[in-house]
């Protein structure tokens, strides 16, 4: 298929100045790729925004990917100098594909509105999140491209269409095959992402992907493991004349090869979300998240590309993730609340270089914790009907590091039922009737952590409530509002 003419837009404004619309929108000049980061909110235990701002800021971090368009922290952001890409829920994609009215309510609450002088840096808005994944069983499928095109017009309409960019966010599971070069889409998606790679294109936005290797190992016994990091492989997959040494790669190149057969085989390409936990499964620890993410912005900042892509730039990734999120659904594993860099409370699990300017992230400053006391298992209690208890506690906190492969499962049975109780405990607050469980708690002063197995105290700075609540609240809210405008 012939390939079609792409076109690129990069924007770049100096943050101490006021944005100024130029005809047919902002002015754009080129722009360096960049190391950034998924910040999400998905926690019972959650930093006040200006502490996660500065904490970017800090680690020199210019891009930062949220899942939703969090008023509090976009007004944390304001000023900040950081590129922010802002979410929509695949639950509003529905009421934006129908409406209009809806398209320019939603700009004018989540963008234009920030978008102003000393304000925060808008540049992408996602348009759902993966979409197309198949567990979803085409459920937003239909409603993604008119929503992406009512969007434009209201994006048009506020002066933003040539600034903001509108993508949207696919797993990688959109696309299939048992070599890179022979990549394409799923069969039931070839209409579609032909309409959506078009879209893109003609407005000068990126394909964005998420590439996840660790789950490749996860769900696969027969998966060799060092073919998921970039040390090296003994099980190389040759594809004619390319040879493949790691997963990310391989993944990468069966997009473009995707692409390619859409016509669009240079289209710019920004990974979404790319990174490795470290907790609540064998193969998620300290040692190969480290391993994985530091290898990774090695590879892609040396700017060797990929087979298919020989000597490309660098690509944007957006790492994920920033922080730990012990609130997140578990069904897809214990360790989907172990993805961050950092822990929840803001400080680095292991030394990491982002490749912009520090040798090693540095910590979270003026966190303010709870006190510092921990909710343990009454050693002078009986604690055979303890079950009901821990079960109990367990179903609202979070207790992952204690199941197979996690960095608390070896601290023996009643160190596994302080840990279940300190969870709870942290999560309401240390309130005193919390630690009681009909007498077999106890209040310590004393750490009871071990070795890797960390106690966590929690932090003051929480809602436990509101945070968890958010993205559901902000999905109700637009749509009341936007019934009562029709």
């Amino acid at each position: 298929m012939k390939e079609l003419p792409l076109r690129e837009a990069h924007c770049n404004v100096n943050e101490n100045e006021p944005f100024n619309p130029v005809p047919g929108g902002w002015s754009c000049s080129e722009e360096e790729s960049a190391i950034g980061v998924n910040w999400g909110s998905v926690s019972s235990h959650k930093l006040k925004p200006s502490t996660v701002v500065d904490l970017l800021k800090d680690n020199k971090i210019q891009k930062v990917k949220l899942f939703d368009a969090d008023p509090d922290a976009l007004v944390a952001l304001m000023r900040s100098g950081i590129q922010v890409m802002v979410g929509i829920p695949n639950e509003m994609l529905a009421t934006l594909s129908s409406s209009t009215a809806a398209s320019d309510l939603w700009v004018r609450q989540n963008v234009s509105r920030y978008l102003v002088k000393g304000g925060a840096d808008i540049r992408y808005i996602a348009v759902g999140n993966e979409p197309f994944l198949t567990s979803y069983a085409g459920q937003f499928q239909s409603y993604v491209v008119p929503a992406l095109l009512n969007l434009q017009q209201s994006l048009a309409k506020a002066n933003l269409a040539g600034y903001v960019k509108l993508v949207v966010p696919c797993n990688a599971d959109a696309y299939e095959s048992s070599l890179p070069s022979q990549g394409a889409f799923r069969p039931e998606l070839t209409q579609i992402m032909t309409q959506l790679v078009s879209f893109l294109n003609s407005n000068g936005s990126p394909f964005i992907v998420n590439i996840y290797p660790f789950l490749s190992l996860y769900g696969n016994s027969d998966f060799p493991e060092d073919y998921a990091f970039f040390e090296g492989t003994s099980h190389p997959v040759t594809d004619g004349p390319n040879v493949y040494s790691n997963a990310f790669d391989g993944n990468f190149d069966t997009l473009v090869a995707a692409l390619s057969k859409l016509g669009y085989g240079q289209m710019p390409i920004v990974i979404g979300e790319v990174g490795w936990p470290t907790d609540g499964t064998i193969s998620a620890n300290l040692t190969a998240a480290r391993t994985f993410n530091q290898g990774l912005i090695n590879h892609v900042l040396s700017n060797k590309g990929t087979p298919l892509r020989p000597g490309a730039p660098s690509m944007d990734i957006y790492l994920f993730s920033l922080l730990d999120e012990g609130a997140k659904s578990i069904l897809p594993g214990n360790f989907e609340r172990h993805w961050g860099i950092f822990s929840f409370d803001g400080q680095a699990k292991y030394p990491l270089n982002l490749g912009l300017g520090n040798k090693v992230l540095k910590n979270a400053r003026n966190v303010q914790y709870l006190p510092s006391r921990w909710c343990v298992a009454n050693p002078s209690q009986d604690l055979s009907d303890v079950a009901n208890h821990i079960k109990l506690a367990c179903s609202v906190a979070d207790c992952t590091t204690l199941n197979y492969g996690g960095s608390c499962n070896g601290i023996g049975a009643k160190g596994n039922i302080s840990y279940a109780f300190n969870s709870y405990y942290q999560l309401q607050m240390q309130n005193e009737k919390s630690c009681n469980f009909d007498g077999l708690g106890m209040v310590t002063f004393l750490d009871p952590s071990v070795g890797e197995c960390r106690f966590p105290v929690g932090v003051t700075n929480t809602n436990s409530s509101g945070f968890r609540t958010h993205n559901r609240w902000s999905v109700i809210c637009f749509l009341l509002v936007w019934f009562f405008i029709m």
